[in-house]
């Protein structure tokens, strides 16, 4: 049977955990600036995902990936090209949900987001940190 890292197991909740609060910062921002401030909901998409994956860093950055040799400057870096790519995925796949299968804005960005939350922290444990296995 094999052995479970435990390490790796609780890397993953604390990711989690700031992942689903940021995704809230996210919903929130993204609802605002469509209902209230009118932003299309593609560019309301981009816009909210963007200051929300920024706070995730941050906390990121402090709790889930501590240890890495990566400077704040470099890890950031890297955390917005991995972002960058998932915001692409996010709002291309919000035209295709809203605009294409008609799903309210909100249910679109809900389904999406577990892909996007996923290849985010693969890349950032993988690649950006490289903390995998290590701590």
């Amino acid at each position: 049977m094999p052995r479970i890292d435990r390490r790796g197991v609780m890397r993953f909740v604390r990711y989690s955990g700031v992942g689903v609060g940021t995704f809230l910062i996210d919903l929130v921002l993204l609802f605002l600036l469509t209902d209230f401030l009118h932003v299309q909901y593609v560019v309301a998409t981009g816009i909210a995902f963007a200051i929300a994956v920024s706070i995730n860093y941050v906390i990121s950055r402090a709790t889930v990936f501590r240890g890495t040799a990566r400077t704040h400057a470099r890890g950031y870096a890297n955390f917005i090209l991995f972002a960058l790519l998932g915001m692409t995925i996010s709002m291309g796949g919000m035209y295709v949900f809203v605009s294409v299968f008609g799903l309210y804005y909100i249910y679109a960005r809900i389904a999406i987001a577990g892909f996007v939350g996923v290849w985010n922290y693969l890349m950032n444990l993988y690649v950006n940190f490289a903390v995998a296995g290590k701590h």
